[in-house]
């Protein structure tokens, strides 16, 4: 039976800012996503009967057979009903990314299976509509679509690919004994949240969207995490203190990343964290992920 391969490739959020709570009750951003190596792995194989066989390995927190709730079933399910298909689907998940860290794992990992459901038939679909699926997955799996460097607006589920910056290094530490649930960083955050019109921080936004050359990182979410977890604004400062240009927060936390011009000072600042998990990364350009991913004709 045919059987399909494609990585799931984690984010970073270069800048991350949270401009108050909508009408729907879900909060309005303007963030500037970017994808790096470290990736979980997704293995697809038609079956001759209907149905979906998903197993997760490599995170003893999610190994055995998932349910009906995860998102990479979720996906491959809602694809196969839009495409009409007759013969099932088995899926064999290898995790990398932390989970619960910021990294959009689940995100990247329910893209990867909408992309590998469309190269393992060989069917079409609409950009629009594959689009609308990601959507209703979660707000960050559109973005997974593209990679590369790209804007996101509303809950961050609205696109417009960026100019790919430069390659970077990049050092995620990700803390073992920290997890920082998503809905309640959001409910940290102030009510009435500053400076939402301040002309001054709408210039370096658009200026970090068009350079080449990227620009200063920021994150509102580490106003409202860092006193509640002080370990982490201790992270970013050591990052910084080893040699990192910059660092932030990833996503609500609680992976920390710096981002270095040479991979030399990234292995030697990796050392500086034995308690904490490591990852050495880079980040990866939208053809490169496109073609890594087999996303270049589908979206």
């Amino acid at each position: 039976m045919k059987s399909v391969r494609i990585p799931a490739y984690a984010k970073i959020n270069l800048r991350l800012d949270v401009l108050g709570r909508r009408a729907d009750g879900y909060h309005e951003m303007r963030t500037v996503f970017q994808t790096i190596s470290l990736h979980d792995t997704l293995e697809l194989q038609s079956l001759r009967e209907p149905g979906i066989d998903l197993r997760i390995a490599g995170n003893p927190q999610l190994a055995g057979e998932p349910d009906r709730s995860n998102l990479v079933y979720r996906a491959i399910d809602e694809l196969s009903r839009a495409l009409e298909l007759k013969h099932g689907v088995r899926a064999v998940l290898t995790k990398r990314i932390p989970v619960g860290r910021g990294m959009g794992g689940g995100s990247s990992d329910a893209a990867a299976a909408l992309l590998g459901v469309l190269r393992l038939t060989g069917k079409r679909i609409k950009p629009m509509r594959l689009l609308k699926i990601a959507a209703g997955l979660g707000a960050d799996v559109p973005f997974f679509l593209h990679g590369g460097r790209a804007l996101g607006i509303g809950r961050g589920d609205e696109i417009y690919p960026l100019p790919d910056i430069s390659r970077r290094e990049v050092l995620v530490v990700s803390p073992h004994e920290i997890a920082v649930p998503t809905k309640e960083a959001y409910q940290w955050l102030p009510e009435q949240l500053t400076n939402r019109e301040d002309p001054s921080k709408l210039m370096q936004f658009c200026a970090l969207c068009w350079s080449s050359q990227g620009g200063a990182l920021f994150n509102d979410f580490e106003a409202a995490v860092f006193p509640r977890y002080p370990r982490l604004a201790e992270i970013k400062r050591e990052l910084l203190q080893y040699g990192a240009a910059d660092a932030s927060l990833a996503g609500s936390g609680s992976a920390v990343f710096g981002v270095y011009q040479h991979p030399a000072k990234a292995r030697r600042a990796a050392r500086s964290f034995p308690k904490d998990q490591v990852f050495l990364c880079s980040t990866v350009s939208r053809a490169e992920y496109r073609r890594k991913t087999g996303g270049r004709d589908l979206v």
